[in-house]
């Protein structure tokens, strides 16, 4: 597969340019962390130990904050997708076979995350760097969880809330996305009298967006403080254990990659693999290197239209799935709870791992196509075994210590299943011009 020098030094400069500050926050707070590790004696009393004690702080205040926008963020997320779909009779043949094509993929995504993990399980490794203490409390939390719920008829009823705004001041997310998912179906179904509802959620969203840029600013603090506590209280050895995580991670990844996507190109399509591959590198790694699969489109768009697929297809199906597919997404959090629970001792129980990898797959398509938006409504998925990142705070620190690297890969997952999907599409529809695409000696450049 022919790369382009241009395009890989324009993928390595994005990258630098728009993650510096994660990446310095991350190397910083190992530094700072392993000296407090080998310190240990100075750190322990006096305003050293202060210095220590703020950095926790900050840490879970970076985690309340992704907490405090997950319910406002789902919720105007779900209502604007859907909604914006239109009633089912004017979706047409291109939104059918996309929700199609887009459901396969995310569901086969969250059986390759389950299985690796639930085969490897690397958050066995981890158990020794978590608290013993909160191990147990959370243990204890989740057996009381699911002697609440009791038999699956009251795992059932539980989905169902009596009262939306209840469970909406409780937090309980799954109530409320059940009440929000049938509420934007009725909005989809009643016509442009929805107007002033939808507008109004549209409000929401655009404010959660802009709540959300503000969050990853404060992430490069957050993140430092995070990665500083782990480090210091366990040394570097908690990187080489968090490896096994990121292994599982990755290797999700390019399954989905080079066996999943490839696989879905052959049985429902006549696209050949490598060069469609070819046609769309420059879109992949400019994902790679913002690990935004919004600031990608643009890009996606032109590699997708320029090399064969029409505009009819394209205008359509990316920017739809850039905001709605983020099945390398799906994949990583339903790895990412498993991990935790692993991690944490927590049994789970089949349901339960079924219940995470629904949620994961709502999860994943309410996050916002920015850099590390899946870790912020990775929230939701945990709250289906009942429980919270502020409870997990030392789980969730070895997260946010690969989350950078771990984004740049998913958004490419991301970015390639939107195109696969619009090949699929516009091959199914005759809307592929075979002889453009085919014919890669006269590619133009994109970038």
């Amino acid at each position: 597969m022919k790369i382009h020098v241009q395009t890989l030094f324009v993928a390595i400069g994005l990258g630098i340019k728009r993650n510096w500050h994660i990446f310095l926050a991350i190397i910083l707070g190992i530094i700072f962390g392993n000296y407090i590790h080998e310190n240990s004696v100075m750190f322990s009393s006096g305003p050293y130990a202060v210095f220590v004690k703020l950095l926790n702080v900050l840490g879970q205040a970076f985690i309340r904050i992704i907490q405090m926008i997950v319910i406002p963020l789902v919720c105007s997320a779900i209502v604007v997708g859907i909604s914006s779909i239109g009633d089912s009779k004017q979706i047409g043949k291109f939104g059918k076979k996309m929700v199609l094509y887009y459901g396969i993929i995310t569901v086969m995504a969250v059986i390759i995350g389950a299985a690796l993990v639930l085969a490897i399980q690397p958050g066995i490794g981890v158990r020794e760097f978590i608290s013993q203490t909160a191990a147990l409390d959370i243990q204890n939390h989740v057996n009381s969880v699911i002697a609440q719920n009791g038999h699956f008829g009251n795992m059932f009823l539980s989905l169902i809330p009596q009262n939306p705004l209840e469970s909406l001041a409780k937090g309980d997310m799954i109530p409320i996305i059940f009440f929000v998912l049938i509420f934007s179906l009725a909005l989809a179904k009643v016509g442009d009298i929805n107007r002033p509802i939808v507008s109004f959620f549209e409000s929401v969203f655009a404010a959660t967006m802009k709540v959300t840029d503000w969050i990853m600013i404060f992430a490069a603090p957050g993140i430092f403080a995070l990665t500083t506590v782990a480090v210091s209280t366990f040394g570097l050895d908690i990187f080489s254990t968090i490896s096994k995580f990121f292994l599982v991670v990755f290797t999700g990844f390019i399954i989905q990659l080079f066996i999943l996507y490839p696989l879905m190109l052959k049985i429902f399509s006549k696209v050949p693999v490598s060069t469609f591959y070819t046609a769309i590198i420059e879109a992949l790694l400019v994902a790679f290197g913002t690990a935004s699969s919004s600031a990608t489109l643009p890009l996606t768009i032109a590699c997708c239209e320029k090399r064969g697929i029409s505009h009819k297809v394209c205008s359509f199906v990316l920017p739809l799935g850039a905001t709605l597919n983020m099945d390398g997404t799906a994949l990583f959090q339903t790895v990412a709870v498993i991990f935790l629970t692993q991690a944490y001792g927590v049994t789970l129980e089949p349901l339960q791992i079924i219940g995470i990898m629904v949620l994961a797959m709502i999860a994943s398509s309410t996050s916002a196509g920015i850099p590390s938006a899946g870790l912020i409504t990775l929230a939701l998925v945990l709250s289906g075994i009942g429980l919270t990142p502020q409870q997990m705070v030392e789980g969730f620190a070895f997260l946010f210590a690969i989350e950078r690297v771990v984004d740049m890969f998913r958004t490419t997952v991301n970015v390639a299943s939107d195109a696969v999907v619009a090949a699929i599409i516009a091959d199914n529809e005759n809307e592929i011009n075979y002889d453009l695409l085919k014919n890669t000696e006269n590619y133009k450049e994109i970038i």
